[in-house]
């Protein structure tokens, strides 16, 4: 645990402090001023994945503000919450805590997943959104058996039975963690220097249990009222600017999939693909920088 604390707060030319919305409390990581930019992980990482990011974007003149999503990292681990109503809810509530009118989100992932929800669901507090390595929802639930893209996410199925996935994951000091980090690269180098921390973090009890969680709520409630209501709500044009990012050799989130998501989208929408696989922003983070901050540019 005392080492899962130390990697949450690592020491960096950024600020460490905890915020709460909508009745819970996040662990955010900040550096710079100027127009608000909020980062949101995926699975299975933290806020440490977007370290290369908060520096560029604070160097460029944007305040960057990387967030540990509930039931992860310093973020409260509550036993609810984690459908995309409630985590769009969490950075809406968020933004405005951290004293922001409106903000640009980048996702990873499933952050990924909440700037979409965000852009629909709480559009009067999202400026844009980067969505990295996730299509719009309703383009993942159409290609899902198209393309082979079901066998990517098996692993999904995987997590709905009780204990197993968490003891899978927690297993050997968080073994598990690092092999997802290698399959899922394209090139896996960047994780010879950054396995243990992600390991570390994750060690943290119960993220194993709540970042599986994500995943339960997305299979189980297909039949469900909430997931119909969400789906349902998702068929909303999205106006505000859109910056979609794929990496090309994606092994999970295949770029077939992914293109085809400015169907509902009505403002500016702008597709590029990197040299990566699932984790762009580690595999490649100054071509990704590079393309962020002239998007950002242009919203000025």
């Amino acid at each position: 645990m005392a080492l899962a604390e130390r990697v949450i707060h690592a020491p960096g030319p950024w600020q460490h402090r905890d915020v709460s919305a909508n009745g819970a409390r996040f662990h955010v990581v900040e550096q710079g001023e100027g127009p608000a930019v909020i980062l949101l992980h995926g699975f299975p990482t933290f806020w440490w994945t977007w370290r290369n990011q908060i520096t560029a974007l604070a160097d460029a003149g944007y305040r960057a503000i990387a967030v540990d999503l509930r039931g992860y990292g310093g973020s409260d681990h509550p036993p609810h919450g984690y459908d995309p109503f409630t985590l769009a809810a969490d950075i809406a509530g968020l933004t405005r805590s951290l004293g922001e009118e409106r903000a640009v989100i980048i996702g990873h992932g499933w952050g990924g997943l909440v700037a979409w929800a965000m852009a629909v669901l709480h559009p009067e507090v999202v400026e844009a959104i980067v969505p990295i390595a996730m299509p719009h929802p309703r383009r993942l639930r159409a290609n899902i058996f198209k393309h082979r893209q079901w066998r990517r996410l098996m692993y999904t199925i995987g997590f709905q039975l009780p204990l197993r996935p968490e003891r899978r994951l927690a297993k050997h000091d968080c073994a598990r963690i690092e092999q997802l980090l290698r399959t899922w690269s394209a090139d896996d180098s960047w994780v010879d220097d950054q396995s243990e921390i992600y390991r570390a973090a994750f060690s943290r009890w119960p993220t194993a249990h709540t970042s599986i969680e994500y995943h339960r709520w997305a299979i189980r409630s297909i039949p469900r009222a909430d997931g119909r209501r969400f789906f349902a709500a998702m068929k909303q044009p999205i106006t505000c600017p859109v910056l979609h990012l794929q990496g090309a050799a994606d092994p999970m989130c295949l770029a077939r999939t992914s293109k085809g998501s400015d169907t509902w989208c009505t403002g500016t929408y702008q597709w590029q693909e990197l040299a990566s696989g699932h984790f762009p922003h580690e595999e490649a983070p100054d071509a990704l920088n590079a393309l962020v901050l002239d998007w950002l540019h242009t919203l000025r």
